[in-house]
């Protein structure tokens, strides 16, 4: 019995352990991403209430331990303190951010550009981008950003807001090699599939999931040609539709 116990005990962590090597990347609309990542779950950018496309998800459900938010605009962190409240989750983003939840009672980490820190999941680095960033109520919102996420020979980036910036090149040299890259696609208030295009080759990243577009009538895109343009290139841009998940 207890060799059988024993047998069971080492399945079930085998088991637990190709679970963990997996990562799920659910779409929750506009740039809001709920990951699973060396068994935590990573909430990006949560902006789905006030998002007409995403009116069939379920806030109340969204589980999560971590909540990750690149910059200080509305649209990237509308329900965070909502879904931080129900599940208990830490907030990582930049000092100003963090500080500015934290009044609200909220759990959180604060972080600035250049820097990296150790969580129980992986590494989080928190890294440039070019965008403007204030809050809901006006107050400072600090500097806008993205995150590259790693640990266990897995690796992504999420670019947040941003403009093509020669910082990019700076990821593979700092961080280790990208799985993935989530990369803003819609123009007008961001990078455009073109400029997308040359960030893939500063980070030297083949798999780039696309976010930030056909939200609102500015950011309205062609997804085909912005696939085609890509794949021309020997690249695989992912449009995935709001609440699907990929494993990766």
């Amino acid at each position: 019995r207890k060799l059988q116990r024993r047998g069971e005990d080492n399945f079930v962590n085998f088991i637990r352990k190709i679970i963990a090597l997996k990562m799920k990347v659910t779409y929750l609309g506009h740039s809001c991403f709920l990951i699973f990542f060396n068994g935590k779950k990573l909430l990006i950018d949560p902006f789905i209430t006030g998002n007409e496309l995403a009116k069939n998800i379920d806030i109340s459900s969204i589980k999560c331990d971590f909540i990750l938010i690149t910059h200080g605009h509305q649209d990237h962190l509308l329900d965070a303190e909502l879904i931080a409240n129900n599940n208990n989750a830490t907030i990582i983003s930049n000092y100003e951010i963090v500080s500015w939840f934290q009044t609200k009672g909220l759990n959180g980490h604060g972080m600035n550009h250049g820097g990296k820190f150790n969580f129980d999941f992986g590494t989080v680095k928190f890294v440039s981008a070019i965008h403007s960033s204030v809050l809901p109520d006006g107050s400072y919102g600090g500097n806008s950003g993205g995150f590259v996420v790693y640990g266990n020979n897995k690796s992504f980036y999420h670019a947040g807001d941003t403009a093509l910036t020669y910082d990019m090149k700076l990821i593979p040299k700092l961080c280790p090699k990208l799985d993935f890259a989530i990369l803003p696609i819609g123009d007008n208030f961001t990078m455009g599939v073109d400029e997308a295009l040359m960030a893939s080759n500063f980070i030297k990243c083949k798999k780039i999931i696309g976010c930030h577009f056909n939200t609102f009538p500015p950011i309205k895109i062609n997804v085909s040609s912005a696939v085609k343009k890509f794949s021309f290139d020997k690249k695989k841009l992912i449009i995935p539709r709001i609440g699907s998940s990929l494993d990766l």
